[in-house]
């Protein structure tokens, strides 16, 4: 099995910054793409950012500019860079990561979340 977690949530206050981690263990062959998504109370799940193997990163609207995700690949570890926080990035932020097998598909894998709370 793969376990993923994450670490480095906490309180901060509007236009402060915080540095997400997130590091995958277990029985990883080859780890595709990653990413981070978050969820408020009473609202959907949302994408925040995907990055590929390779590099290649995506965000959502509401966090370009402000948000830099990049991996580690030799150490199975994604990162979220925040910066110029604001209230409405209050959420648990989840990492993702996948990796495909030619038997089974691609394998989707949930960390349990960390709490970030923007707040004066």
């Amino acid at each position: 099995q793969v376990q993923v977690v994450e670490s480095g949530g906490g309180l901060v206050q509007p236009g402060g910054s915080l540095r997400l981690s997130c590091v995958a263990s277990g029985s990883i062959f080859s780890l595709d793409l990653m990413g981070w998504y978050r969820q408020a109370p009473g609202k959907q799940r949302e994408l925040v950012a995907t990055i590929t193997t390779g590099g290649t990163s995506n965000y959502a609207d509401s966090v370009k500019g402000r948000f830099t995700i990049s991996r580690e690949n030799a150490k199975n570890t994604v990162y979220l860079q925040m910066n110029s926080l604001k209230p409405e990035d209050t959420a648990v932020y989840y990492c993702n990561a996948h990796q495909s097998f030619t038997s089974w598909g691609t394998q989707v894998y949930w960390g349990q979340g960390t709490q970030v709370t923007v707040s004066s």
